[in-house]
């Protein structure tokens, strides 16, 4: 029986944590009027990476081979 790699978990880990971390700073940035020449579409694609990152991280940790 083999065990689930623990270093691949924990990448995607620090991956979903970075991508959402830039997101939410960029969103918050931009609200507060800092960063207001990024436009709306690259807020979204960080949503969705988030969104993405955040499923595969999922799927991950829940796989049991």
């Amino acid at each position: 029986m083999s065990f689930p790699n623990r270093s691949e978990n924990s990448i995607l880990a620090y991956l979903f944590l970075m991508v959402l971390s830039v997101t939410v700073i960029a969103y918050l940035l931009r609200g507060f009027g800092i960063l207001t020449f990024i436009p709306g579409g690259i807020i979204w694609l960080l949503i969705l990476l988030s969104i993405g990152t955040g499923i595969l991280y999922g799927v991950e940790k829940t796989r049991r081979f």
